[in-house]
């Protein structure tokens, strides 16, 4: 038998949900993180990412689709991490402090692990 979601699993849902839906509301803020090279354009790349945040975040709330947003979120974060990279790199292009942005690094591997566990 399935078990139900936890609440941090439940947060973790809404925070990917949220996160997803800002992307479509404002999608100039993560347009501008998309590195240089990657193979479509920047929009393309905010609507892609923000849809399977969206995706990957409702699929966590079923039991029946959890393992699927498991994986399919795990492979959005790693996607994603180099935008984080660039952020870090370039961050006054993005108006945050040099050390937010390499801070934040190390909590992509935290979040990887918290996703690999929700969707279990």
């Amino acid at each position: 038998m399935p078990r139900s979601l936890r609440r941090s699993e439940t947060l973790l849902a809404g925070a990917f949900i949220g996160m997803g839906a800002l992307h479509f509301l404002k999608p100039e803020l993560f347009d501008a993180v998309v590195p240089p090279g990657t193979p479509m354009s920047a929009r393309q790349a905010t609507l892609m990412s923000g849809a399977a945040e969206i995706v990957g975040g409702l699929g966590l709330l079923h039991p029946a689709t959890r393992p699927a947003a498991r994986w399919g979120l795990l492979a959005l974060l790693l996607a994603v991490f180099p935008a984080n990279i660039h952020m870090a790199r370039e961050p006054e292009r993005f108006g945050i402090p040099a050390w937010a942005a390499w801070a934040r690094l190390p909590f992509q591997p935290l979040l990887c692990w918290l996703v690999y566990r929700a969707g279990r």
